[in-house]
């Protein structure tokens, strides 16, 4: 149903007086919060970036790979809010701007699997930030993966010690039917959504079970990309 804009723009007055939410991401205070939590400033500056490059052959089990943006400025800001402040709107815009950034990459795949949660950070924050995603892209979505253990987070651990983090971390899900698991995973193209890449330690490992289970191809797609950790 379309909005009814002079509505909308009587119901950011009113907001914006009596509440006055601000940006999620650079905190100013809103002109149009039914338009979201994010001010179109900074949604600006997240369509100016221009988008990294990423090789089309890639080390270990992923073949390609792509991410909309860096992972600094008005976006990282706004992928804080929408995983760690439960700002889940922001899924709409982020699928949005990842369809945009991975086309290629989507034109001709059969289905996404998003990076799982192990169980109870996915009770504890409420939802997967990465199958939100996921079911943006306009594809058939295959939550094909489950993570076996906790793991440690990943932020501020070098390369060496993600991949030693995440090893043995995922499996094929045990609510994958035999019948789902030969239809959209079996000699098809797979893509690998999550919403940021560091070193790219998870997504090689879940990459590299789902090559097992028989996918012909692994892509990656990412909201974002980040600098990878010192070494020292």
């Amino acid at each position: 149903m379309p909005v009814n804009r002079p509505l909308a723009d009587v119901a950011d007055a009113l907001i914006a007086v009596v509440l006055a939410p601000r940006c999620a991401a650079c905190a100013i205070p809103l002109e149009s919060p039914t338009r979201g939590p994010v001010c179109a400033a900074c949604w600006a500056e997240v369509a100016c970036v221009p988008r990294p490059l990423h090789d089309s052959s890639q080390s270990g089990a992923i073949d390609r790979s792509q991410s909309a943006g860096r992972y600094e400025g008005a976006l990282r800001h706004i992928i804080h809010a929408f995983k760690y402040e439960g700002r889940r709107t922001l899924g709409v815009r982020l699928g949005a701007v990842m369809r945009q950034a991975g086309s290629d990459l989507l034109s001709d795949a059969d289905c996404a699997v998003p990076v799982p949660l192990h169980p109870w950070r996915h009770v504890t924050r409420g939802f997967n930030q990465a199958a939100d995603l996921a079911s943006r892209l306009e594809l058939p979505v295959v939550h094909a993966l489950w993570r076996t253990r906790a793991t440690a987070p990943q932020t501020g651990l070098t390369a060496i010690k993600r991949r030693h983090n995440v090893r043995g971390a995922f499996s094929l899900s045990p609510l994958l039917s035999h019948r789902r698991h030969h239809a959209m995973i079996v000699n098809r193209i797979v893509v690998l959504v999550d919403d940021v890449r560091t070193t790219g330690a998870t997504l090689d490992a879940c990459a590299q079970v789902l090559k097992g289970a028989g996918a012909r191809e692994i892509r990656a797609l990412t909201v974002a990309v980040a600098e990878a950790p010192e070494t020292t």
